[in-house]
């Protein structure tokens, strides 16, 4: 059976291993590990969001998601200034 997921790269390991987490619904749902090469040039670093199609527990295709990885790392980083201008405001 073939399944489609969103994915974004947690980490890689020792340069070689992509520890990539599966969302269903904006949940993480499960890891799947796969050799870094495998996966797009461009979306070869952490945080990177991809589209991965798999099968039998193979990836088979992998697409980044620029605009989302993008998007994401706006969003985290106004959740970081929100919070230390609430911290900075305590003082």
């Amino acid at each position: 059976m073939t399944e489609t997921y969103i994915a974004t790269v947690d980490r890689i390991v020792d340069g070689q291993t992509a520890v990539l987490l599966l969302e269903d619904d904006d949940e993480t749902v499960d890891q799947f590990d796969v050799d870094v090469t495998r996966l797009p040039a461009e979306g070869q670093h952490e945080r990177a969001v991809l589209e991965i199609t798999v099968e039998a527990s193979e990836l088979c295709e992998a697409e980044y998601l620029p605009e989302i990885t993008q998007s994401r790392k706006e969003s985290a980083q106004e959740r970081l200034n929100r919070l230390s201008t609430e911290l900075s405001e305590r003082d």
